[in-house]
């Protein structure tokens, strides 16, 4: 080897390790999809609180029924999304059509199991993400990574917990709800019955 071919490897080297630690403008990897961590090299995610919030469409879900999540706050960059329940770490449901500057991420070998930004351009409170949920779960949450700038972002942005609410058409009663129609229907029926027996009782 020259001498001169010395310094060149050595800043072919240097400019690969950079490559490998620098931000990710087009997407989160899926390296992150368990832990959630931008792979920014040098940069720690805020102590602060996160001056976000996960808003949902319903605090209930059925599966196959699509409902909204939207991230509520300042205007972001960087984004992971997905779907948790419990304490695994499973990106849960699937994601319709992405919004604008914004794609799928494959994660727990799900190809639309979280969604991540696909470009630096700024998403906002008008960014609306539809999710599916799927079978054989009573309860999930959302939990998010947004990033501001490269050097800015805040993990486990969580939302509230959903739980999974009566089928359409059911006859049982949600917490607060309104008696079925059945029931309505029978106490209607059932007034008129007892007065009749009242009155031919005398």
């Amino acid at each position: 080897m020259s001498a001169r071919m010395g310094p060149l490897l050595l800043t072919i080297s240097l400019l690969q390790l950079l490559s490998l630690g620098t931000c990710f403008p087009n997407g989160a990897p899926s390296s992150a999809c368990e832990d959630m961590v931008p792979r920014h090299a040098g940069v720690q995610p805020q102590p602060s609180p996160a001056p976000y919030t996960i808003q949902t469409s319903s605090r209930t879900f059925q599966p196959g029924q699509p409902l909204t999540v939207t991230i509520k706050g300042p205007d972001y960059r960087g984004v992971l999304l997905e779907a948790r329940t419990g304490t695994s770490v499973n990106a849960l449901g699937s994601w319709q059509s992405p919004p604008a500057d914004t794609k799928f991420l494959q994660c727990s070998g799900n190809p639309q199991g979280a969604i991540t930004h696909s470009n630096t351009n700024l998403k906002g409170n008008s960014t609306v993400y539809s999710w599916i949920p799927p079978s054989g779960v009573n309860n999930i949450y959302f939990m998010a990574t947004v990033a501001q700038q490269r050097t800015v972002f805040w993990l486990n942005v969580r939302s509230d917990t959903l739980t999974q609410g009566a089928a359409a058409g059911g006859i049982g009663l949600a917490a607060g709800g309104e008696p079925a129609v059945w029931a309505k229907a029978g106490l209607l029926f059932l007034v008129p019955c007892l007065l009749s027996i009242l009155l031919h009782s005398r």
